[in-house]
């Protein structure tokens, strides 16, 4: 950079000095079985391939598969450190960590949205994964909030257990009325538009 650019940059404190990192958030979410822990998992392991520093973070109410790790239905998994809200996780972020991984970000509520902003401020990359409707098809209010601050969305579809077509709904099987009912397949079956039932 020229001496006259760097004068410049001097004189406008709001420019983002050059070199210093940009974080930003990523969302990847869907129905229950449509792989979003997957490429949560998937994502977290390429950046650690990069040698970056990396943390993961789940809610300790997920308990499905194991305690200590984000684990797929499929069983791919990744280390992870278990929190009961969303402001722990700023509490045991490390100071050198560059990629911030949170599954299941729906059991969190609205503190997730400031947290993951809080992070990619830091200059981190945040990667959320998580349900974007509920049992009775209805948003989640934090999802939501998140997509709309996020840079990137991806959207994962399953496949309908009734009739094959693209899933993005979550059937619940069981009769509880809890908006947060912690299972897999024994509690819920991916479905479509027209083979869900409200």
């Amino acid at each position: 950079m020229n001496a006259t650019a760097a004068h410049s940059r001097n004189n406008h404190p709001h420019l983002r000095p050059l070199g210093m990192p940009c974080g930003w958030i990523e969302v990847i979410v869907g129905s229950m079985f449509s792989g979003k822990s997957q490429e949560l998992i998937r994502r977290v392991r390429l950046a650690g391939i990069a040698r970056q520093k990396v943390q993961a973070f789940n809610s300790a109410l997920d308990t499905r598969y194991g305690k200590n790790h984000i684990i797929s239905h499929d069983q791919m998994k990744v280390p992870s450190v278990p929190v009961k809200s969303a402001k722990e996780i700023l509490q045991k972020i490390d100071a050198d960590t560059q990629v911030v991984g949170i599954d299941e970000v729906h059991f969190f509520g609205d503190a997730i949205v400031g947290v993951c902003e809080t992070l990619a401020d830091e200059g981190r990359r945040v990667i959320a994964a998580g349900l974007d409707q509920d049992y009775k098809g209805e948003p989640f209010v934090a999802t939501s909030r998140l997509m709309s601050v996020a840079e990137f969305v991806t959207k994962n579809l399953a496949i309908c257990v009734v009739c094959g077509n693209p899933a993005n709904r979550s059937q619940r099987l069981s009769p509880t009325r809890k908006r947060i009912s912690v299972g897999a397949a024994e509690k819920y079956e991916a479905r479509c538009r027209r083979c869900f039932k409200r």
